[in-house]
């Protein structure tokens, strides 16, 4: 019995050590990411009053762009996302409907709504997906096609679309979403002004629950109602004006959410299009084209800029994101481990020493030891291996700081693009981002843990999150 209590001891030892470790690590590379955005955001707007968006607008040389939207049973929004894109502020811009073999009405909200027939158009396919059912066009909307495809799931639909594209560049849109009305200038201007070939260019992306749509254009910008909405509002906020801005400006860019975001079509054919090996297809296309650029000798680059912005419908159950942060942390998983050779690989630049590292030990593994931290350090605490007061202080700290981050994010998108204008708004934004870190940071990091368990399981079934067209 003796020996096994020292067992314990020895394992708790350990853990109690990873947990600091992570605490420290993670927290640390957050403060440096805080502080490369705060210079990336502030460069950017200073940049933004000297460049407006009307030469890019004007220009014959600004490339067409040609915007896919994959939709499986999106029948109470999809012709509400389509409609913005045909919308938007941008010269040549083309817009592409996959829709993934649904079993509800979507092919026939979208015939009715915009009055399409079908038609016999030519598919050759460089990227083989799924067999394709039919096309369908309105003369009189040359710039829309909407293709009925059989289900082969989002990354089969993308490269349908992608087969279809005739532009040198495309932009993949979640079907729950909705452009702002220059959200593509602002995308493209980044690409068109690169010196070098820049393959992928992606936006914020924001929460479109709370606020009020007509036309297929956000009218009025609220906060959403529920609680579980709003703390997912300051989420995204720190997701991206902290995590994506800093790691664009350390050039250590893994991620450029596929809900809005730009890619060279060429290069994308010759990787072979999306793959169906992850169920995160845009984090795995980007890791991708790293290992292409690498292999090939390419000098390419990714980048993500904030003021581009996409609202997007979030989960407003508990259930709905639950599915959806546990399909989120499996296909981080699944990345990681099918791309392992970039780690500490310093062909990779920053990508391989600071990117990868971050992804695997503090988004997806410290994940799981942070949920198990939540049990394990108090029972450190009950054997008598961590004094008492060390652990609260431990813990508060802990909180405070996770608060801090939070709050640093609300506070940067009031200094910067406003979004949320009122003083009741902010307020709020204020209260909730300070709550975040008790019950709904925890609640979050269980369905994150699920999908750690789930990727050493095996598991690799889609989860469908089901929207309700929120701002409709």
């Amino acid at each position: 019995m003796e020996e096994w209590r020292q067992i314990f001891i020895h394992g708790m030892d350990m853990f109690n050590v990873v947990i600091v470790a992570y605490f420290f690590l993670g927290n640390g590379m957050y403060t440096v990411l805080m502080v490369f955005s705060l210079a990336s955001v502030w460069l950017h707007n200073r940049r933004l009053a000297y460049q407006g968006l009307d030469e890019l607008r004007e220009s014959p040389v600004t490339p067409p762009v040609t915007v896919i939207i994959p939709a499986w049973n999106e029948q109470e929004i999809i012709t509400q996302t389509a409609d913005s894109i045909l919308r938007t502020d941008y010269p040549g811009v083309e817009v592409i409907v996959v829709d993934d073999g649904s079993t509800d009405h979507t092919l026939q909200r979208l015939m009715d709504y915009f009055h399409l027939v079908k038609m016999d158009l030519i598919y050759r396919p460089r990227l083989s997906t799924r067999p394709v059912r039919g096309f369908y066009m309105n003369p009189r909307i040359p710039n829309l096609l909407v293709i009925s495809k059989e289900n082969g799931g989002k990354p089969d639909a993308l490269n349908v679309g992608i087969n279809m594209a005739r532009t040198p560049y495309f932009c993949t849109l979640d079907s729950d979403s909705i452009l702002e009305h220059d959200a593509l200038l602002r995308l493209m201007r980044p690409v068109v002004r690169s010196p070098i070939n820049l393959v992928a260019s992606g936006g914020i992306v924001r929460i479109l629950n709370g606020c009020r749509v007509e036309k297929g254009r956000v009218v009025s910008v609220s906060l959403p109602q529920s609680r579980l909405e709003r703390f997912q509002v300051v989420e995204y906020l720190r997701s991206f004006l902290f995590g994506r801005t800093g790691w664009n400006l350390l050039g250590g860019t893994m991620i450029v959410s596929g809900a809005f975001a730009i890619f060279h079509r060429e290069t994308v054919l010759e990787l072979g299009g999306f793959e169906h090996d992850t169920v995160t297809e845009d984090m795995d296309l980007i890791v991708q084209i790293h290992h292409w650029a690498v292999r090939h000798h390419r000098k390419v680059g990714m980048c993500f800029t904030s003021d581009p912005v996409c609202w997007t419908e979030c989960p407003s159950t508990v259930r709905m994101l639950q599915k959806q942060r546990r399909r989120w942390q499996l296909g981080l998983c699944q990345t990681l481990w099918k791309h392992s050779e970039m780690l500490f690989n310093r062909e990779y630049g920053n990508v391989g020493m600071l990117g990868f590292p971050f992804h695997l030990y503090v988004e997806a593994l410290g994940a799981a030891a942070e949920f198990l931290g939540y049990f394990m350090v108090p029972l450190a605490f009950l054997f008598n291996m961590v004094p008492p007061l060390l652990y609260l202080l431990f813990v508060l700290v802990s909180l405070a700081y996770g608060g801090l981050l939070s709050v640093g994010a609300v506070l940067l998108e009031e200094l910067t693009y406003r979004r949320y204008p009122s003083f009741r708004e902010l307020g709020t934004l204020l209260f909730f981002a300070f709550l975040e870190n008790v019950g709904y940071r925890q609640m979050v990091l269980y369905f994150r843990f699920e999908g750690v368990v789930r990727f050493f399981a095996g598991f690799r079934q889609w989860e469908k999150v089901t929207h309700v067209g929120a701002g409709q």
